[in-house]
């Protein structure tokens, strides 16, 4: 059959364009080398970064509106936070939901800052850069454990990024082993690794194998660039582990996305949940 049209896709990464690139600042305050002058930190990865839309519309919202609904996506997760986040959310209920944003390095005040976030954008999960963070701040730090506990109380998941960054500064911080840690120590924990896992795409699904709640998601990702090794693991054993998610407009396009994805070899039984279910679960968006 291969994938799937009109299932209502659940897109766990999408945003809207801004006027500029000022948004990668807290990026570019870190790099050392030549790609801290580049509009997009990690453009040298990516072909055809959209960055035509940035500052070309007076109505983002009715941008990503339009590219979602050409490409059958239903709802998307956003940033909380923001004018034009909290005009989608506010204009828009029923077709985006709020990711808050937290900082280990803010202590308390982060922690307070989490359940500001949830009481006033409703957000459905937290997103984690630990790589990104200045100073940096390792996925199994003590300094994190007071946000994943959060997490538990509120009744929401951390999707955090994993593996190697995109930018050009250290990866120890999102090594995939010290996932381990974290699910031993918060076994109610739900965590979604984001942005692919590489090199430890195998460990990482070692880690599924031996964790209920942990989960992978795609983002950031061509579909023709998805791990061999998660395509296999979801067409066998993992078919309810892996959520998808894009990267418009930060480096992809949608159009990009959804082309390459009519060639990626799910089994009929993955697409729905790999589009839809999984991550409806996970955001409790049926809740």
């Amino acid at each position: 059959m291969g994938m799937p049209t009109d299932i209502g896709i659940v897109d766990t990464m999408i945003g809207f364009p801004a006027e500029d690139f000022k948004m990668y600042d807290f990026i570019r305050a870190q790099l050392k080398d030549p790609s801290a002058k580049f509009d997009f930190p990690v453009e040298y990865m990516f072909k055809n970064v959209p960055k035509e839309l940035y500052g070309s519309s007076k109505d983002p919202i009715s941008v990503t509106l339009h590219e979602m609904d050409r490409f059958g996506i239903e709802i998307g997760v956003i940033g909380a936070g923001g004018e034009v986040g909290t005009k989608a959310l506010k204009d828009h209920p029923g077709r985006f939901v709020a990711m808050g944003n937290v900082d280990p390095n803010r202590g308390m005040d982060g922690i307070r800052d989490m359940v500001r976030q949830y009481e006033k954008y409703g957000v459905r999960a937290f997103g984690a850069f630990n790589a990104g963070y200045n100073p940096q701040v390792g996925i199994s730090d003590p300094l994190m454990y007071p946000i994943y506990a959060k997490c538990v109380e509120l009744g929401v998941p951390i999707f955090a990024c994993a593996g190697v960054p995109g930018p050009r500064f250290p990866m120890w911080p999102q090594e995939v082993r010290l996932i381990d840690q974290v699910m031993y120590d918060f076994p109610e924990l739900v965590f979604v690794t984001r942005h692919g896992c590489e090199p430890w795409e195998d460990l990482a699904i070692k880690l599924m194998l031996k964790w209920p709640n942990l989960y992978y998601s795609t983002s950031a990702f061509a579909p023709k660039h998805y791990p061999e090794a998660i395509i296999r693991y979801a067409n066998t054993r993992g078919a309810d582990r892996i959520i998808y998610a894009g990267y418009f407009p930060m480096g992809l396009s949608l159009e990009r996305i959804m082309t390459d994805m009519k060639s990626v070899t799910f089994t009929d039984k993955v697409w729905p949940k790999f589009l839809r279910d999984n991550a409806r679960k996970v955001l409790k968006l049926d809740a």
